[in-house]
């Protein structure tokens, strides 16, 4: 009951601050829209017919990364206007507090990823309507914005104000997108770069709902092996979190 309660607070602190849904999701947009036309040309010599749902799987998990990043700045809002300390000395168990907060991350980011899907429609992109994809998608938005959001909540608790908060995430955010399948195949990739974007575990994130979506089944052992890995870092994540949130209850 009290982490539904804190989702609550927070879901109303969000639509209290709608540009944090607004700024949020416009980059990916412009993304789908302009960079797709674009480059999609130039793409169709690799054999990529349709670019824009080639790249609508990383532009997903970019909407990801923008909404949980906004979810740790509500730690900086709510603390300007008080709640966060009163909410922090209140007879509520820390991981109720996490959770709550975590939980509303995931939420948005599910709200903007169907704006996203919705708007790649007119683009002739084709979502897979067939149950085991939907619930594939579904398990992989969840883990990788339950993951990104503790983590954001993790280092929004360690510093001091909102500037540094947004430097350290794009310096978190960008190399993590760009070093991986998000824009271009990544098959003929050699070297160290090959090493850093097969060690990101955004890049099968992004494999796998592009294979989903490209081809309208699922790879079940790879599906599995992505859901396994988002797992146990959404669990270190979560400990952190905990770990940050109790960190302040001492200062």
């Amino acid at each position: 009951m009290d982490t539904m309660t804190i989702l609550y607070r927070n879901i109303k602190l969000r639509f209290n601050n709608l540009f944090t849904i607004f700024i949020t999701i416009l980059q990916p947009i412009l993304w789908l829209v302009l960079y797709s036309t674009v480059a999609g040309e130039t793409m169709k010599n690799t054999g990529i017919e349709n670019y824009t749902a080639f790249i609508l799987p990383g532009l997903i998990v970019l909407v990801i990364f923008a909404t949980c990043s906004s979810s740790g700045m509500m730690n900086y809002i709510m603390k300007n206007n008080g709640s966060f300390y009163r909410i922090l000395i209140a007879p509520v168990k820390r991981y109720s507090i996490v959770l709550g907060q975590i939980l509303e991350g995931v939420l948005c980011s599910f709200f903007e990823v169907g704006i996203m899907i919705l708007i790649s429609l007119l683009f002739s992109i084709i979502i897979p309507l067939n149950l085991p994809s939907i619930i594939s998608i579904i398990l992989l938005i969840f883990m990788t914005a339950f993951f990104m959001a503790s983590i954001s909540y993790s280092i929004s608790l360690t510093l001091p104000n909102e500037m540094i908060y947004e430097t350290v995430m794009n310096a978190i955010v960008l190399p993590l997108f760009f070093l991986s399948s998000a824009l271009f195949p990544t098959e003929e990739i050699r070297g160290l770069l090959s090493i850093l974007v097969k060690l990101n575990p955004f890049t099968h994130v992004i494999n796998a709902l592009r294979f989903i979506i490209l081809n309208g089944n699922i790879n079940i052992k790879y599906i599995i092996f992505v859901l396994i890995l988002l797992l146990v870092l959404s669990s270190i994540s979560l400990l952190l979190a905990i770990k940050s949130l109790k960190s302040q209850t001492k200062l």
